[in-house]
């Protein structure tokens, strides 16, 4: 008994505190999503809200649509995205995130896990909660692992901020909101109208 006690512990993490690897995190058994930022565990504490699965419906169904026959190709959480640094090994990979929404150009770094390697395109949805890791702890990941573009949408004050890598570093956009044309640089030709995207956003 003291045993299958012992084997249920290493089934899931105790908190955000300590190392871990997406070793571990295969091997966890939990019913909530979690991410893995260097090696720490980041839980989500609910369900996402009605605005923000609004909010990702839209945008994921327009990229989806524009992506079609190309190379690039769309996927919406629950879906892993790994960040390795020193390598590709399960062991060594620290950061497993599960962004709203990813576009990955190269079909290399897509496999039956997921997606291994920085996704050319990152949207984020902030819900009530999770603003501090979407926009320190993930910003700071995705810079460092080289996402091109990272696409930050507050859907209760209807905006979105584009950041865009330059030489390693991001430069944010004008804040965008209603009437406004999102481009991306990353996805070449990809427009967004976020009147659409808002136009269902209770306050």
């Amino acid at each position: 008994m003291e045993q299958e006690k012992e084997i249920s512990k290493t089934n899931e993490p105790i908190s955000e505190y300590g190392k871990f690897s997406y070793a571990d995190y295969l091997t966890w058994q939990m019913e909530e999503m979690v991410e893995l930022i260097k090696g720490k565990v980041f839980k989500q504490a609910a369900a996402p809200r009605v605005n923000h699965q609004r909010a990702v419906g839209k945008i994921f169904i327009t990229l989806a649509n524009f992506l079609n026959s190309r190379t690039c190709e769309a996927f919406v959480a629950p879906f892993d995205v790994r960040l390795p640094v020193k390598s590709r090994k399960n062991e060594d990979i620290d950061t497993v995130v599960q962004p709203d929404i990813c576009v990955v150009c190269d079909p290399t770094k897509i496999d039956e896990l997921g997606c291994v390697g920085a996704p050319d395109l990152i949207v984020e949805v902030l819900s009530p909660g999770n603003n501090r890791k979407e926009l320190k702890h993930k910003y700071d990941v995705y810079q460092e692992a080289g996402v091109l573009e990272y696409w930050i949408v507050q859907p209760v004050e209807c905006t979105l901020m584009i950041y865009t890598l330059v030489n390693g570093q991001y430069q944010a956009s004008k804040l965008l909101t209603m009437g406004d044309i999102a481009r991306s640089q990353a996805v070449k030709g990809f427009e967004l109208d976020l009147s659409s995207v808002f136009e269902n956003i209770n306050p």
